[in-house]
């Protein structure tokens, strides 16, 4: 029988990278979507399949739907099938206030994080839901601690598109449950990965260890392992869940 298959946004680097690798090690063929780093795509594909993985690298913009449909039918041909899928593409931008974004920035902002997560699920569902034909599957949505805590004074914008994200998870996932997908999210803390970079803060990490009560940012690997266990049928009875792995914040 064929091995599952999987997709997940943004998978070449932090999160998304690390959800890669625990799946291959966990016997799913993986697609890793990249929007601009073909190198860092290719390098994890020749690492997983030096460890005797399947892998994939597919390029995509998240925000561009006529580059979603191409990259989920890229899939297609490469795999025939796809059980899995992760909606792990997003953006922060520099720290600022909210009264100082541009209109630009939150239709960014917006256009990635959430409007890109949905066409990417409507892409999935259609592809394992009972009601076009699919055997059933999985979706995880990547949130973020920032729902809730709303991000004040750095990143309103990128916490609003999270409080979309959890919102979106929870229709959704009651919308296909009976179709045979589960659908549930993972909103991940002040995780040490390479997002805080692009948002113009490197050491943003290890800088606000101080706030979380277990002393220390997030790893990871401790969200792929989340992931790949809501994506399991271990998790069978997950639907819309959404498991916050903080540190205690």
């Amino acid at each position: 029988m064929d091995k599952k298959a999987l997709l997940v946004t943004g998978g070449s680097r932090g999160i998304g990278a690390a959800i890669c690798r625990q799946a291959s090690r966990a016997g799913y063929r993986v697609a890793i979507n990249y929007a601009s780093n073909q190198v860092a795509a290719e390098a994890l594909v020749a690492e997983i399949k030096a460890a005797g993985g399947e892998a994939l690298a597919v390029k995509g913009d998240v925000g561009n739907e006529t580059q979603v449909v191409a990259m989920f039918e890229a899939v297609d041909r490469a795999f025939g099938r796809l059980d899995a899928f992760v909606n792990n593409a997003g953006i922060v931008d520099a720290r600022a206030r909210v009264d100082e974004m541009s209109a630009a920035r939150v239709e960014r902002m917006m256009r990635v994080n959430v409007v890109g997560s949905f066409l990417c699920a409507r892409e999935a569902v259609k592809r394992m839901s009972t009601r076009h034909g699919g055997k059933g599957g999985a979706i995880v949505n990547i949130s973020s601690i920032a729902a809730r805590l709303g991000g004040p004074g750095e990143y309103v914008d990128y916490a609003a598109s999270k409080g979309a994200i959890d919102t979106f998870t929870i229709g959704l996932a009651r919308e296909v449950a009976g179709e045979g997908v589960r659908v549930n999210a993972v909103s991940p803390g002040i995780i040490d990965t390479e997002i805080h970079a692009s948002g113009g803060q490197p050491d943003r990490a290890e800088r606000l260890r101080g706030i979380i009560p277990l002393q220390r940012p997030g790893k990871t690997k401790e969200i792929a392992n989340a992931v790949l266990w809501l994506l399991s049928d271990e998790a069978s009875y997950a639907v819309g869940a959404n498991l916050e792995l903080g540190g205690g914040r």
